[in-house]
């Protein structure tokens, strides 16, 4: 039984400690894909929060058929989705774009002006679109994990990814390309 297993089977007996640990094991990663995801950083830790206590509600029924970390991110990515749902995304931030060799000002400014452009065009999918996106270029999830997360199946996340992938060729020029698209 792994750590995060031994954890979950003493936060099922009420362990407060045991659960502390298995927050501040993961809440870092959970922010990240949530804030990417939302683009509020204060939205982004009500949705860690609430996944957590979702979690700690749960504990009596979870079952280590796969890593924790399927399990919260199953959890996250539903309450993040539900989330953008209820209302207009707001722009996911600090995208990935291909490095400009050359420094300066002016590689500073295109470089910008990539970003907003990516952003923008990564907030334009839809949101299970962009949660893949998010989850396989930010996080590195396997496909696997992310049919975990996402309660599909890994076919059908390729098929998500691949319309992502279209999606954002189609809309961005050769020079505003994503790292690995």
């Amino acid at each position: 039984m792994n750590r995060d297993a031994q954890l979950m089977a003493r936060v099922a007996e009420g362990d407060v400690e045991a659960f502390g640990g298995l927050v501040r094991r993961h809440q870092d990663t959970a922010w990240r894909i949530a804030h990417r995801f939302l683009g509020d950083s204060a939205e982004a830790e009500d949705m860690v929060q609430e996944a957590f206590l979702r979690i700690w509600a749960a504990a009596s029924r979870y079952r280590p058929n796969a890593a924790f970390t399927s399990y919260l991110y199953r959890v996250l990515v539903r309450l993040c989705i539900d989330n953008t749902r209820k209302k207009r995304p707001t722009p996911v931030e600090n995208i990935v774009v291909a490095d400009t060799a050359s420094p300066g000002p002016a590689a500073t400014l295109i470089r910008q002006e990539r970003e907003v452009l990516i952003r923008q065009t990564v907030n334009a999918l839809p949101a299970r679109q962009r949660m893949v996106v998010i989850l396989k270029y930010y996080e590195g999830l396997s496909y696997d994990e992310m049919a975990l997360a996402l309660a599909t199946t890994a076919k059908a996340v390729e098929r998500l990814l691949g319309r992502a992938r279209k999606t954002l060729k189609s809309q961005l020029s050769d020079d505003y390309r994503l790292k690995k698209i």
